[in-house]
Parts: C-alpha cells; sequence; structure tokens
C-alpha cells in the first residue's frame, strides 16, 4: 500500500513538471505558470473523478442484484471472501472478452466486465477473473492505474492545445519546436504509464484473485481463453484510449506502433505457469 502512494505522488509530481516544462515552451514564463496550474488542477480532479470518466468513457452501465443478479451476487460472495467491501459492478457492452477495476480506495471502487466476457467464460472462469479484479482493489492498485490512464490523455490533449492555440509563428505555419512536442508527447505519456505501472501488479493480482477464489486453474483457463478470442475482437474505446489498456486483465490492443508503449502485461503463458504452479 505504502509503495503505492509513492508511486502515485512521483506520478503527480511528474505530471505537473511536464505541464510546466510544456508551457514554458509554448507560452513562457506566463505559459508555465498557467500550465502548472492546469497540472495540480489535473492531479486533484484525477485523483477524485478518474473512475467515473473511465467508467463513462467505456459507456459502462451500473447492474444491481435486480437487474444483472449473475454477475451483482458473484461480485458480492467473492468480496465478502475478499474482506472488502462491496464494490460497484458494472457492464460495458462490448464483445472482447476483458475486465478491470477502478476507483481511488476499496471504499470507493468499482469493477466492470464485458458482455464478450460473461458470454465466453463459464461461471467457475468468470469468478477466477473478477476475483482477479478484487485483488487489485485489495492491493490498491486501482488508484494509480486510474489516474495514469486519464491523464497520460491530457498530456497528449495539452500538446495538442499547444499546436492549435500557442504553437505557430507570426506567418500562421506551424511552429517547429512545438511541432516537435507534439510528436514526442504520446511516447512520453506511454513511458510514464510504464514507469508508474509494473507488471508484476498483474502477477501479484493473478496470486490474490486465486487466493480469493480459492481456483487457481479456473483463472488460468479464462486467462487463456480470454488470450485466444480478445486479439481477433477490436474493441474499439480502448484503440481509440490506448493509454487505458493497462487496466484491462488482458491487453485490449491489437496493433503494434505507439500502441505498443501501452503493452503494461506480462505473457499470458508466463501468467499462466504461476497460476497453476499454485495448484501443485
Amino acid at each position: 500500500m505504502f509503495g503505492n502512494w509513492i508511486k502515485t505522488s512521483i506520478l503527480m509530481a511528474g505530471i505537473v513538471a511536464l505541464f510546466g516544462v510544456v508551457g514554458g515552451v509554448i507560452g513562457g514564463q506566463q505559459g508555465m505558470l498557467l500550465a502548472l496550474v492546469f497540472g495540480g488542477a489535473m492531479n486533484l480532479w484525477a485523483y477524485w473523478f478518474s473512475d467515473k470518466m473511465v467508467l463513462k468513457m467505456y459507456r459502462a452501465r451500473e447492474v444491481d442484484e435486480t437487474t444483472s443478479p449473475y454477475l451483482y451476487n458473484m461480485v458480492k460472495g467473492l468480496a465478502g471472501r475478499a474482506g472488502l467491501p462491496m464494490p460497484k459492478v458494472y457492464i460495458i457492452d462490448e464483445d472482447q472478452p476483458n475486465a478491470f477495476a477502478t476507483g481511488r480506495n476499496p471504499e470507493n471502487a468499482a469493477v466492470a466486465a464485458t458482455t464478450g466476457i460473461m458470454r465466453m467464460l463459464s461461471e467457475r472462469e468468470l469468478r477466477g477473473v473478477m476475483a482477479h479484479e478484487l485483488a487489485h482493489v485489495k492491493n490498491r492498485d486501482i488508484l494509480i492505474s486510474t489516474i495514469s490512464a486519464t491523464v497520460a490523455g491530457a498530456i497528449s490533449s495539452l500538446a495538442q492545445f499547444g499546436m492549435f492555440f500557442g504553437g505557430r509563428d507570426g506567418e500562421n505555419r506551424p511552429n517547429p519546436i512545438v511541432a516537435i512536442i507534439v510528436m514526442i508527447m504520446a511516447p512520453i505519456a506511454g513511458m510514464l504509464i510504464q514507469m508508474a505501472i509494473s507488471r508484476t501488479r498483474e502477477f501479484g493480482a493473478d496470486r490474490g484473485g486465486a487466493e480469493i477464489s480459492g481456483d487457481p486453474e479456473a483463472l488460468a483457463s479464462a486467462l487463456a481463453k480470454i488470450d485466444a478470442y480478445a486479439r481477433g475482437i477490436p474493441m474499439h474505446t480502448a484503440e481509440a484510449h490506448p493509454e487505458t489498456a493497462q487496466m484491462m486483465i488482458m491487453n485490449p490492443l491489437s496493433g503494434g506502433g505507439l500502441r505498443g508503449l501501452f503493452s503494461t502485461h506480462p505473457s499470458t503463458e508466463e501468467r499462466i505457469a504461476k497460476l497453476r504452479a499454485m495448484v501443485h
């Protein structure tokens, strides 16, 4: 828990500093001050509202024991086993099998599953997946993953803002300095996430999920199925917002290039091997 707070603080400080540098290049000292204020405000906003933004981005709909008793009661039972407060439960209308957890702490957490994963997995396998997501909640991974997803998108937006409003010279031609900034912002955003999100986080959630569900083999089987099908079924929201990919149980992105910067998941084969080693 303490380590995640340190990572979160470093990430937030890095965001403010980066905003200040970009603001200074775009608008001098005044631009730097404005960007620093904006960066600080963005951090505060991200802390309180980034989870809601991600859920809205994926058009997730909240369910309860009346609207989706199957998923809701499954999560309720697992949360009780894990000693966690009952999180909010959401369903995302996407064919790709995937799931994620979000929120700033266990008391304000949410778990989301796609309709694709609910159709594809058996009840036992889905329990393993939702237990994995609750392990992220228990390990307090969700704050840093949600904040990093939202601020990475904001960094790119800042660069675009500079291109349109501060990035042209007296003859209305693109300022080459700002053009260079725009080109490097997406990789920087990706590197920030790589620094903030350790791949060991997924191994920890796999182990924790297996312990919560009491069934490591079920999660291993689920990961194998998700990996086999997710690559061939696009998730358009994730493709449009690749910074959110690291929140998912499986990388939802289909392409390479810059999207590879956001690939923060370890290999599925290694994850499955570690889970199956828990059985023996």
